[in-house]
C-alpha cells in the first residue's frame, strides 16, 4: 500500500509513492533555503536604502560654507552688472559682500567669445555712432519706510553696472531698520561718481557714513542735511577734506554741527558757491565768518535761518561778499540795526540782486536807506513781518533802488497806502512787480495825495488779504497802473464791482491772469466786463469762492475768450446749463477746471464735461456730491487722458 504524505495543495489529500517521497523531502530544504536567502537580499537592500539616505543627508559642496573672504573675490570677479545685480538677490550676506565692493576692486572679465551678428539689430552707420545719446545720470530716491540699509545696498550694486549712482535722496527712515552709517558705506563705494547726496530725517547715521561718502565720493557737488542729529563737525571735517568740488551745502537742524565744520568747509572747498544754514544752534559768528571769508571769491547764495549770530556776521558778509548776488535772512533776533547798517555800508554786496529778510527786528527804516544807496544792483526785495519798516523808509528806499524790479511785502504793519503811493512815484523804468500781503497797515485814505503817480512799467499786481483795502482804493490803483497784465486781488472781502470796473477800464494794456478768489461781493456783471474787454488776452481766470458768480459769467466767457486755458469756479453758484455752455464753445480750448464744491451741478453736467475735448487736462469735481461715483467713473473712462479728482 503506497505511503501518504500530508501536503495541502487547494484543499485535497495528495498521495505519492514511496520512491518519490525522498525527492519530496529534497524539494522542501531547497525551498526553506530559497527563502533564507531571500530575506538576506531584503536586509542588504534596506541596508543600502539606509546608507543612501544617510549620504543624501551629509552636507553638499556650497558656495555658502567659503569664508567672506573667498566669496568676495569671486564676486568681485563677476563679469557684468547684470551678474552681481543676479547675484545680489541670493542672500543678504551676497548683497553685504557685493555691497562692499569698490567700484575700482571690480575685476576685469575676460573678453567673451565674438558672437554671431543680430539680424535683428538695427543697422546703424559707422558716421551715426556718435548721435547715439549718452545714458541719462542715475538717479535715486527712498522714502519713509522703504528707506533701509537693503535697499540702499541694492541700488548701489544695480547701478554700478552703469557707473554707480550719481543722485541720491533719503528721505525718512525705517522706524526699526533705517538707513544707518553701512547703507552710505554700500553707496560710497560703489558710487564713486556720486555728485549729489540728500539725507533728511536719517537719525541713525553718524560721522562714519558721512566719511565712507567723503572718502569714496570725491566728485560730490551737493550735499544737503537735514535733522540729523548724529552728524557732528568731524563729518562735515571729513567732508571738506575729501570733497574739494563742493558748490552748495545745506544744513538744517544738526545739533551736533558747530563751527568747526563751517570753517573746515570754507577752508578746504574753495568752489562753494551756496550755503544754507537753518537752525543750527551752535552755529555762531565764528563759523559764519569763517565760512564767508574763505569763501569769498565763490559764494554767490547765502541763507541764514535762526541762528544765533549777531551784528558780526552781517559785517562780514557786507565786506566779504564780493559775489553775492542772493542774500536770505530770516529769524535772525539778535541781529540789530547796526548789524543791517555795516552790511550795506562796507560797501560789499555790489553784485546783490536779491535780498530777502524774514522776521528780522534789525530792518529798520535806517536800514533799509543804506542798502539801497549801497546794494546798487539790487533788483528784489522781499520783507516779511518787518514791523519797524514804515512809509519813510520805504520811500527812501525806492528813491536810491535806481534798478529795482520786484517789491514784495508781507505782514509788514507799518506800511500804509500813502507810503505804496510815495514809491510808486519814485521807481524807475524798470519796476515791474507790486506784492501787498496781510498788511493791515493798507487801508483807505481819506483823501488822495495832490500828485498821483503814473506807473506805466508796472505789470504785476497783488493785494492780498488786505481787509482795509476796498473800492476806493482799487480805483486809485486802476489810475495810476494802467499796463497791469497779472492781477491777484484773492481774500479782498470788500471788494465789489464799483471798485473792479473803473480797474477794468483804466487798463490800457492786456490782461492775462486775473484771481478774484475769495472776492465774495464781486457779480456777473464785473466778470461780463472783464472778458469783453480783456477775452482775447486771458489765459487764466479764478473766482474760488465769488459766491455771487453765477451761469451769466460763464456766457460771457464762452462768447469772449479765446485763448482761457485755467478757469475756477470753485464754490460759485453755476449750473449744469452753465456747464453746457462751456462745452459749446468750441473755439475754447480748457486746460484745466475746477467746479469744486458748485453744488448746482448734478449728473445731467457728465455729458456736457465729457464733451470739453482733448486739450482738458485737469478736472476737479471735488464735493459735487450730486454727481455720484458712477457718473464720475464712466467720465473717467470717457476722458482717459484727463486727470480728474473727486
Amino acid at each position: 500500500m503506497p505511503a501518504f504524505n500530508a501536503y495541502g495543495d487547494g484543499g485535497c489529500l495528495v498521495s505519492a509513492p514511496a520512491e518519490f517521497a525522498g525527492l519530496f523531502c529534497r524539494g522542501v530544504q531547497q525551498r526553506k533555503r530559497s527563502m533564507v536567502a531571500a530575506s538576506a537580499v531584503a536586509a542588504a537592500a534596506a541596508e543600502y536604502v539606509r546608507a543612501t539616505k544617510k549620504q543624501r543627508q551629509l552636507p553638499q559642496p556650497s558656495l555658502d560654507a567659503l569664508p567672506d573672504e573667498c566669496l568676495f573675490e569671486i564676486l568681485r570677479r563677476l563679469p557684468g552688472g547684470s551678474e552681481r545685480g543676479a547675484s545680489a538677490c541670493v542672500s543678504r550676506r551676497w548683497l553685504a559682500l557685493l555691497g562692499s565692493i569698490r567700484a575700482s576692486e571690480l575685476g576685469e572679465a575676460a573678453a567673451p567669445a565674438p558672437a554671431l551678428p543680430d539680424l535683428n539689430e538695427e543697422f546703424v552707420m559707422e558716421e551715426d555712432k556718435d548721435e547715439v545719446p549718452a545714458e541719462p545720470c542715475v538717479e535715486r530716491a527712498i522714502e519713509g519706510k522703504e528707506a533701509t540699509d537693503v535697499r540702499l545696498a541694492a541700488m548701489a550694486v544695480v547701478a554700478g553696472s552703469r557707473g554707480g549712482l550719481e543722485k541720491l535722496a533719503v528721505r525718512g527712515s525705517h522706524p526699526t531698520r533705517g538707513v544707518t552709517d553701512q547703507g552710505l558705506s554700500a553707496v560710497a563705494r560703489g558710487s564713486p561718481n556720486l555728485c549729489s547726496l540728500a539725507l533728511w530725517d536719517v537719525p541713525l547715521v553718524t560721522d562714519a557714513g558721512l566719511a565712507e561718502i567723503a572718502a569714496g565720493c570725491p566728485l560730490l557737488e551737493r550735499l544737503d542735511i537735514s535733522r540729523c542729529p548724529l552728524i557732528t563737525d568731524k563729518g562735515l571735517i571729513a567732508v571738506a577734506q575729501g570733497c574739494p568740488n563742493l558748490v552748495s551745502l545745506t544744513i538744517e537742524a544738526c545739533s551736533g554741527v558747530g563751527n568747526d565744520g563751517l570753517r573746515a568747509i570754507g577752508r578746504c572747498c574753495t568752489k562753494l558757491q551756496a550755503v544754507n544754514i537753518k537752525n543750527c544752534a551752535h552755529v555762531g559768528d565764528q563759523g559764519i565768518s569763517s565760512l564767508v571769508c574763505s569763501a569769498t571769491a565763490s559764494l554767490a547764495k547765502i541763507r541764514l535761518q535762526g541762528l544765533n549770530i549777531t551784528d558780526a556776521s552781517l559785517a562780514v558778509i557786507g565786506y566779504y561778499g564780493k559775489v553775492v548776488t542772493d542774500l536770505t535772512l530770516t529769524r535772525l533776533a539778535t541781529v540789530g540795526e547796526r548789524g543791517f547798517w555795516v552790511m550795506a555800508n562796507a560797501a560789499g554786496l555790489q553784485k546783490l540782486r536779491c535780498l530777502n529778510v524774514t522776521s528780522c527786528p534789525g530792518v529798520t527804516d535806517l536800514a533799509l536807506a543804506s542798502i539801497a544807496k549801497f546794494c546798487t544792483s539790487l533788483k528784489q526785495l522781499y520783507l516779511r513781518k518787518c514791523g519797524h519798516v514804515s512809509d519813510a523808509g520805504l520811500k527812501a528806499f525806492t528813491e536810491s533802488a535806481k534798478v529795482l524790479e520786484n517789491l514784495q511785502l508781507e505782514e509788514c504793519n507799518g506800511v500804509t497806502l500813502v507810503g505804496i503811493l510815495a514809491s510808486l512815484l519814485n521807481c524807475g523804468e524798470k519796476f515791474r512787480a507790486l506784492s501787498l500781503v496781510k498788511c493791515m497797515g493798507i487801508k483807505d485814505i481819506c483823501s488822495a495825495p495832490a500828485q498821483l503817480p503814473l506807473c506805466r512799467s508796472l505789470r504785476f499786481l497783488t493785494i492780498k488779504d488786505c481787509p482795509g483795502f476796498t473800492d476806493t482804493s482799487l480805483a486809485v490803483v486802476g489810475m495810476i497802473c494802467p499796463q497791469l497784465e497779472q492781477v491777484n486781488l484773492s481774500g479782498l472781502g470788500e471788494v465789489t464791482d464799483n471798485g473792479l470796473l473803473p480797474l477794468i477800464r483804466s487798463s490800457e494794456g492786456s490782461l492775462i491772469k486775473v484771481d478774484l478768489s475769495g472776492c465774495k461781493n464781486v457779480t456777473d456783471v464785473a466778470v461780463s466786463s472783464l472778458v469783453k474787454a480783456h477775452g482775447k488776452s486771458l489765459k487764466q481766470v479764478s473766482l474760488e469762492g465769488c459766491s455771487k458768480i453765477t451761469d451769466a459769467s460763464l456766457f460771457a466767457i464762452s462768447e469772449s475768450c479765446m485763448e482761457l486755458a485755467e478757469l475756477d469756479l470753485s464754490n460759485c453758484m453755476v449750473s449744469d446749463y452753465g456747464v453746457a455752455i462751456l462745452a459749446s464753445a468750441k473755439h475754447l480750448k480748457l486746460r484745466v477746471l475746477s467746479l469744486s464744491g458748485c453744488s448746482k451741478v448734478t449728473p445731467k453736467s457728465v455729458p456736457f464735461l465729457g464733451n470739453l475735448g482733448q486739450s482738458l487736462e485737469g478736472l476737479n469735481l471735488q464735493f459735487c456730491n450730486m454727481i455720484g461715483n458712477h457718473n464720475i467713473a464712466s467720465l473717467e473712462k470717457k476722458l482717459w487722458w484727463c486727470d480728474i479728482l473727486a
